[in-house]
């Protein structure tokens, strides 16, 4: 009866492991996510910066600021655009070193829960296995 117990209170640490492991897989998901499209808006600014180099300082163009298209000179919106992209770029290098914790984050997590993720096998983990035969210590198993 009391091994019964035991191994409950063991699936449902398992359950609650796989759930937090999970839960930092998908928060590192949403951090790459937020960079890639910070990339994007980064390259649009370039490329607007880039055709509006050649041009005079007092010609007509038109920004779009929070959902509105106003009226401005390329001398204004120049400099403007610029800052922006400085600004994104250090964004960008930041949400990067963020990934890159996450992920040592979660690569700590598994090594100390011994979680293998289905269908992926670490080369370390391939190297054992095929020299060892099966591993002699018990994980967790994640979808």
């Amino acid at each position: 009866m009391a091994a019964k117990g035991a191994k409950a209170m063991s699936m449902e640490d398992q359950k609650r492991i796989a759930n937090e492991f999970n839960e930092m897989r998908q928060e590192q998901r949403e951090i790459a996510s937020k960079e890639g499209e910070m990339e994007m808006e980064l390259n649009e600014h370039r490329v607007v910066i880039e055709a509006l180099k050649g041009m005079e300082g007092s010609r007509k163009c038109f920004r779009m600021i929070g959902g509105v298209l106003v009226e401005r000179t390329v001398g204004d919106v120049l400099p403007a655009l610029k800052h922006n992209e400085e600004q994104l770029a250090d964004l960008i290098k930041k949400l990067h070193t963020q990934v890159e914790e996450k992920g040592r984050k979660i690569k700590a997590f598994r090594e100390k829960y011994n979680i293998q993720v289905q269908g992926e096998q670490p080369d370390d983990m391939a190297e054992e296995s095929s020299s060892q035969g099966k591993s002699g210590t018990q994980g967790l198993l994640v979808a």
